[in-house]
């Protein structure tokens, strides 16, 4: 049963609301129909489907590749590749005030940022295969190449988030957040589960060849010649083809934008909103970023870890659909606040399916076991679907056009930093609080000597493919200190939150003028 606020709650300065807003909420209601914008749309999503290429690379093909020679601290390191999309507000002023007029405020930036993508992706193609069979490889140079991908990535959501404001119609901006979760997961899938089942050679040698090899059908340096291949295609479109509507209330000073964008910051709930935002997925991190590596590390196939998303995928995109319908009534939170209840649940569970798999002596893990991984990765998916796209929904929702790129980057960013700033933290955690007894296993005769008791000694065990035994497990430690503390911020924070923005007027979330801007009118 839905519950029932008054402006009372939002406080002494929201009590003054005048009467006329109201009045105004109520003639700007339109049913959304998609139809009217359905090929903007459609460029949406292809161009959200684009930047999901590079990202799911970097956030989810390549630690499963690396896995086998890295340490978790290793796979710190590389996890800075996650920043550049948590950090794009530092710049984003930029993108929404510098611009070619003529040929397009958002085509000004998304145009040239795909034609560099595209030349890294194939510039980097011809020589990726040959560092990642090396018995170290280097990870500061891998790592430096994926964060360059993810800054472009990052800079293109911005401009590609404040386009999707001016192409889709006002009734249908619930929208936009549907076209970003299609699209960007759809290019994540093809460049992690997809990428990962054909890379591996025990699913290519079982079910795509007739001759065995040591080898997948796909190599990374083919895939990203591919991609940039299209790269290029979907911008001869944008270049020769589709044109952009000029903008006459365009802000074209950095300054100025700077200075909005501290407006934004400096309204009356957005201090406590962005509180909200980066608090909220402390208590998911560990599920999202270790689980999965956890029970590759315990011997679970990577062939059947792509079958687990491949499962998964079609219903992300039901549920992105879904979601983005029930976050556009009079509750727009509601389902994020749901699927929050289903994140927790989700790594609660995550955390008996790792304690308890084990390879049997077959090689075969039971039916019944892999329904539960199964069940577990669709769940903590689902929910993370719900809340991305509930969540971008009210962002669209209260996002000022003036400055929507900067507004909704803002916002994004925020959302994204919740999920980033601790996963270095977690992934060291796990390294410094897990109990390693010998090195196990190893290729080489000479290597006996290796100890696991140190971060080198861990690396040097690994790369020279032996494995630590481990005693104690740091990632139970971990993720129940992090569940505990997502109970603590929910019942002593985040619910009452909630509840204040919904209920929180439109206005409320618009920039407000300073006395020159209402002398110029």
């Amino acid at each position: 049963m839905d519950e029932e606020y008054t402006l009372n709650d939002l406080g002494d300065k929201e009590k003054l609301l005048p009467k006329k807003t109201m009045e105004v909420k109520k003639v700007d209601e339109k049913k959304p129909n998609l139809k009217k914008d359905i090929w903007d749309f459609i460029l949406l999503v292809i161009l959200y489907f684009l930047q999901g290429i590079p990202l799911g690379l970097a956030l989810g093909s390549l630690p499963f590749l690396l896995k086998s020679k890295m340490t978790y601290s290793d796979m710190a390191i590389f996890s800075i590749t996650n920043y550049p999309y948590s950090m794009k507000l530092l710049w984003s002023p930029i993108v929404d005030s510098i611009f070619n007029k003529n040929f397009g405020r958002r085509k000004s930036w998304i145009v040239p940022i795909q034609l560099c993508s595209a030349f890294f992706m194939f510039f980097f193609g011809g020589m990726v295969d040959e560092k990642m069979n090396l018995k170290e490889i280097p990870i500061g140079f891998i790592t430096i190449y994926f964060t360059i991908m993810v800054i472009l990535s990052a800079t293109q959501d911005i401009a590609l988030d404040g386009w999707a404001l001016e192409l889709l119609s006002k009734e249908n901006l619930s929208y936009a957040s549907t076209a970003q979760t299609v699209g960007l997961n759809t290019g994540q899938f093809l460049s992690s589960t997809v990428f990962l089942a054909f890379n591996s050679a025990e699913f290519s040698n079982k079910y795509l060849r007739s001759k065995s090899s040591e080898y997948g059908v796909l190599q990374l340096g083919p895939y990203l010649r591919f991609w940039a291949i299209c790269y290029f295609l979907v911008t001869l479109y944008l270049i020769l083809i589709k044109k952009e509507k000029v903008c006459d209330d365009i802000i074209d000073s950095i300054k100025e934008v700077y200075r909005i964008m501290w407006k934004v910051i400096k309204l009356p709930r957005m201090r406590s909103f962005i509180v909200l935002l980066f608090i909220a997925k402390i208590g998911f991190v560990t599920n999202d970023a270790v689980t999965s590596l956890k029970l590759l590390e315990k011997g679970f196939k990577r062939e059947d870890l792509s079958v687990t998303v491949l499962i998964d995928f079609p219903l992300q995109i039901i549920f992105g659909y879904y979601a983005a319908k029930w976050s556009s009534g009079k509750r727009p939170l509601k389902p994020w606040m749901w699927a929050f209840y289903g994140r927790i649940a989700a790594a609660i569970l995550a955390m008996f399916v790792v304690k308890n798999f084990h390879i049997p002596e077959n090689g075969e893990i039971s039916t019944g076991y892999f329904i539960l991984i199964i069940f577990s990765t669709v769940l903590s998916s689902f929910m993370s679907t719900v809340q991305f796209v509930s969540i971008g929904c009210f962002f669209a929702r209260i996002a000022d056009p003036a400055v929507g790129g900067t507004y909704m980057t803002l916002l994004n960013t925020l959302s994204n930093l919740g999920g980033t700033w601790p996963r270095p933290i977690i992934l060291e955690g796990v390294d410094v609080l897990t109990n390693y007894g010998d090195c196990q296993n190893m290729s080489e005769i000479t290597t006996s000597s290796i100890s696991c008791k140190t971060s080198e000694g861990r690396h040097n065990c690994i790369s020279h493919g032996g494995q630590c035994d481990i005693i104690n497990d740091g990632y139970y430690t971990i993720s129940i200190v992090c569940i505990i503390l997502s109970f603590l911020t929910l019942f002593f924070f985040i619910k009452k939150e909630v509840r204040n923005l919904e209920i929180t007027p439109k206005q409320y979330w618009e920039i407000p003028k300073d006395k020159e801007d209402k002398e110029k009118e």
